[in-house]
């Protein structure tokens, strides 16, 4: 199936030159959000994955239904504030200044291999915090998937040395 063709392009959203890539349109056909989430499960299997973590809150649309599939658990990371428990956390670089993340500080058990799923991979600045965050609580990042690259951003050389998966590249 041809994702590309379920995404829409947003021109000049969020603001004037972008080409926002709209993934709204895949979840809303029940065939293209089935057929990327099964591709997902397909690539988590071959790395024997035991957690999904993702990112909010695009990472929480693709990243679910795959540990459903899976029978796997879900670790959300957040932005600062919005987790209950004891959380460790994550800064990382903006355009304009920087983030944070964080996570429940026992959402991820030593030796656990984790798979990251979100929606975009751009710059890679958001998931490089994530793994941050699974690697300080000992998890093994085996893997990170998305629905998009955007290629010309270099998000990857962020992400050397890690295992990516993209089910489409822009």
């Amino acid at each position: 199936m041809d994702l590309k063709q379920y995404v829409t392009i947003v021109e000049d959203w969020p603001k004037p030159g972008i080409r926002f890539k709209d993934i709204s349109t895949i979840m809303d056909n029940g065939e293209a959000y089935k057929y990327a989430t099964d591709e997902i499960v397909k690539y988590a299997v071959q790395k024997n994955v035991d957690m999904i973590v993702g990112p909010e809150a695009r990472g929480f649309i693709i990243g679910c239904p795959v540990a459903y599939a899976m029978a796997k658990g879900f670790a959300p990371v957040r932005k600062e504030g919005k987790l209950p428990r004891e959380v460790i956390r994550a800064e990382y670089d903006l355009e304009y200044g920087t983030n944070v993340l964080t996570m429940h500080k026992d959402a991820i058990k030593p030796g656990q291999r984790v798979l990251i799923i979100d929606d975009l991979l751009a710059t890679g600045g958001t998931v490089e915090a994530t793994i941050k965050l699974i690697e300080q609580m000992g998890g093994v990042v085996v893997g990170c998937a998305f629905l998009i690259e955007l290629t010309y951003l270099d998000g990857r050389e962020k992400l050397k040395g890690y295992d990516i998966c993209t089910l489409m590249q822009y």
